[in-house]
């Protein structure tokens, strides 16, 4: 595969992941959370917010990988 199809599926694929965890991040904190302390909500967002990173670093890692040659 080359890099510039691996680059196209991995932006379409981030892009969807993102708005996809972006939501279920925010259904969780308004349902398991919405009567919990402001530090406990802040902390659940805080985490939820950077969690997102570690998928989307792999996927980037994968996407610049070289083409075989």
């Amino acid at each position: 595969m080359s890099q510039n199809l691996r680059k196209l599926i991995g932006t379409i694929t981030m892009a969807v992941f993102v708005i996809v965890y972006a939501l279920f991040a925010m259904l969780i904190g308004a349902t398991m959370f919405a009567q919990s302390a402001t530090w406990a909500q802040t902390i659940y967002y805080a985490i939820a917010g950077l969690v997102w990173v570690i998928p989307a670093g792999l996927l980037i890692r994968w996407m610049a990988r070289p083409d075989p040659s």
